[in-house]
C-alpha cells in the first residue's frame, strides 16, 4: 500500500493561499487540508450571519477555490475544509458556484452537518444536559439568553463517510483542528476506529500541519533570522505510511525550514497535557515521540501512542458580552512615556467625574508594555515615542461611544506633543466564550453527510 501525501492549505481564516497553490502544483499531494476555524472565527462568522443569513462561512473560500479547483480536476487532489463554519451548506453552494464559473464539471462537493446545536439548546437542556462551564462549573443560566452560537467539536468519521461517497471536496462546520488531516488516513488505509496508536499518529500529524507554516519556520522563535525566503514560505506536507509513521517536508525550493526544532514548537502549541491531548477520535500521548532529520527539510516522526477516545464532545458557545470602545493617541520625545501616563491619569479622572458606566478599563503603553504587560521592565532611556491605548468595556454601544469623546481635548488641554490621534474606531460588540461537554452519541446521531455534484450545463 503506497504512502499518502497530505498538504496543509490554510491555518486560519485569512491565511494566504499561495503556498497551498505551490503545493498543489509541485507537491505531488493526494489531499490538501484546511483548518480555518478558531473560537474567534466563529464569533466573526456569527456577526456576518446576523447581517446576512446566507453568510456564516469563511468568505475567503471563494478565492481559495478559484485557485485550487483546477488542480482538483487536473491532478485528482481532494480538498477537505472546515470553512463551512456556521453555514456549511452556504459554503458548499459557493464552491459549486465557483466551479460552474470556472467551467469545471463532474465535481462532487460534500457537506457535513450536525455540529451546530444552537437551535436545539432548549430541548437538550430540558433533556437533562446542563451545559455548565466545564472549568468553573458556573451555570449556563447566567448567559443562556445572550447566546449567539453553539457548536460541538466533531471528529473525522463524517469526513471519511463523505470520501466513501466519492467526494472531491468535503466542507464541514466545527470539527477539531485535526479531523481534516486524520480522515484521509482512515479512508485510505482502512484503519479500525479503535486502532488507537495509528489514530493518535494521524491526529498528531494533523496537529503538526494545522497551523500552516508554523512547522516550516513561520512564527519560529529559534534562529528565525536564518530562515530563508520567508516571503515564499512553503506549507508542510506529510508523507504518511500505513503504520502511522510519517515524514514532514515542504515543496522543494520553497522558503522556510523543516527541522526537529521548528516541528517541536508547533508540537507544543495548544497542548496542555502531552500525555493526554483529547480529541473526539482518540486521546493522544506524545511523551515518547521521536523526531529524526532524515535529509534537508525532511523530518520523520515516530513514537506516538493513543488511548481510547472520550465519551463526551467539547461544545463551544459564544454569547453577547457588552461593547468595547478604544482610542489610541501618540506622544513624542522628550518624556514620551511620562506624557502618556499623565494622559491616562486625566482620562481616568474624567471618567469618574462624568460617571461613565463601564465594567472594565484597560491601559496599554504601546512601545513599552502593550505586549509584556506587568513583565515589562522600565525603559533604560528616554523613548522616542509612545502610543497610549485605552480600551473600555461597557454594557451598551452608547456608553462605549461616549468614551472616545473624552480624548480630543487633550490635544490642547493635555501634555505636550500629542499626535496620531486614532479616535474614530467604531465601538465593537464583544463575544464571550463558554465551553461545556455533551455526550458523543447525542451529537453524532444527528450528523449528516450530503454530496452534490456539478454537472455539465448545471
Amino acid at each position: 500500500m503506497r504512502p499518502i501525501r497530505i498538504g496543509a492549505a490554510q491555518g486560519f481564516y485569512g491565511d494566504t493561499i499561495e503556498p497551498a497553490v505551490a503545493t498543489a502544483k509541485a507537491g505531488n499531494v493526494d489531499y490538501l487540508c484546511f483548518d480555518c476555524l478558531a473560537e474567534l472565527t466563529m464569533a466573526i462568522l456569527r456577526k456576518d450571519q446576523l447581517k446576512d443569513e446566507n453568510l456564516g462561512y469563511t468568505r475567503d473560500i471563494t478565492g481559495a477555490m478559484k485557485a485550487l479547483l483546477p488542480y482538483v480536476k487536473e491532478k485528482g487532489i481532494k480538498l477537505l475544509t472546515n470553512a463551512g463554519g456556521l453555514n456549511p451548506v452556504g459554503a458548499q453552494q459557493e464552491v459549486l458556484r465557483v466551479a460552474q464559473e470556472l467551467g469545471i464539471t463532474d465535481l462532487k462537493v460534500a457537506v457535513v452537518k450536525g455540529d451546530n446545536i444552537f437551535e436545539d439548546m432548549e430541548e437538550l437542556m430540558d433533556s437533562g444536559i446542563s451545559f455548565d462551564h466545564w472549568e468553573t462549573n458556573e451555570s449556563i443560566s447566567t448567559i443562556k439568553d445572550k447566546l449567539l452560537f453553539a457548536n460541538a467539536y466533531i471528529g473525522a468519521q463524517p469526513i471519511v463517510e463523505a470520501l466513501r461517497q466519492e467526494a472531491d471536496i468535503v466542507i464541514t462546520g466545527r470539527t477539531t483542528d485535526t479531523a481534516q488531516f486524520l480522515a484521509p488516513l482512515l479512508y485510505e488505509f482502512n484503519w479500525e476506529q479503535d486502532d488507537w496508536n495509528r489514530l493518535a499518529s494521524g491526529v498528531f500529524m494533523g496537529h503538526l500541519l494545522e497551523c500552516s507554516a508554523q512547522s516550516t519556520g513561520g512564527n519560529f522563535s529559534g534562529d528565525w533570522q536564518d530562515i530563508e525566503a520567508m516571503d515564499q514560505i512553503g506549507y508542510p506536507i506529510a508523507t504518511c505510511e500505513p503504520s502511522g509513521d510519517f515524514v514532514v517536508s515542504k515543496v522543494e525550493g520553497s522558503g522556510g525550514l523543516v527541522s526537529p526544532e521548528t516541528i517541536q514548537e508547533q508540537m507544543l502549541y495548544e497542548i496542555h497535557d502531552p500525555s493526554a491531548y483529547v480529541t473526539p477520535d482518540v486521546v493522544v500521548d506524545i511523551t515518547k515521540v521521536q523526531f529524526e532529520q532524515v535529509r534537508d527539510n525532511e523530518v520523520k516522526v515516530t513514537g506516538v501512542h493513543g488511548k481510547p477516545k472520550p465519551e463526551e464532545l467539547k461544545v463551544v458557545m459564544g454569547y453577547e458580552n457588552g461593547y468595547m470602545g478604544q482610542v489610541i493617541i501618540g506622544f513624542s520625545w522628550p518624556d514620551a512615556l511620562a506624557k502618556a501616563k499623565k494622559a491616562d491619569q486625566i482620562i481616568r479622572q474624567k471618567l469618574k467625574r462624568h460617571s461613565l458606566d463601564y465594567e472594565e478599563l484597560q491601559t496599554d503603553f504601546m512601545g513599552y508594555n502593550s505586549l509584556h504587560g506587568p513583565l515589562a521592565e522600565p525603559p533604560g532611556e528616554d523613548i522616542n515615542e509612545i502610543y497610549l491605548r485605552m480600551a473600555i468595556k461597557t454594557a451598551s454601544k452608547r456608553e462605549a461611544m461616549k468614551f472616545a469623546r473624552l480624548f480630543p481635548p487633550l490635544a490642547l488641554n493635555g501634555p505636550p506633543s500629542m499626535g496620531a490621534y486614532i479616535g474614530n474606531i467604531p465601538p465593537r460588540q464583544l463575544v464571550g466564550m463558554w465551553a461545556s461537554l455533551i455526550p458523543c452519541e447525542i451529537v453524532e446521531r444527528n450528523v449528516d453527510v450530503h454530496v452534490q455534484e456539478v454537472f455539465v450545463n448545471a
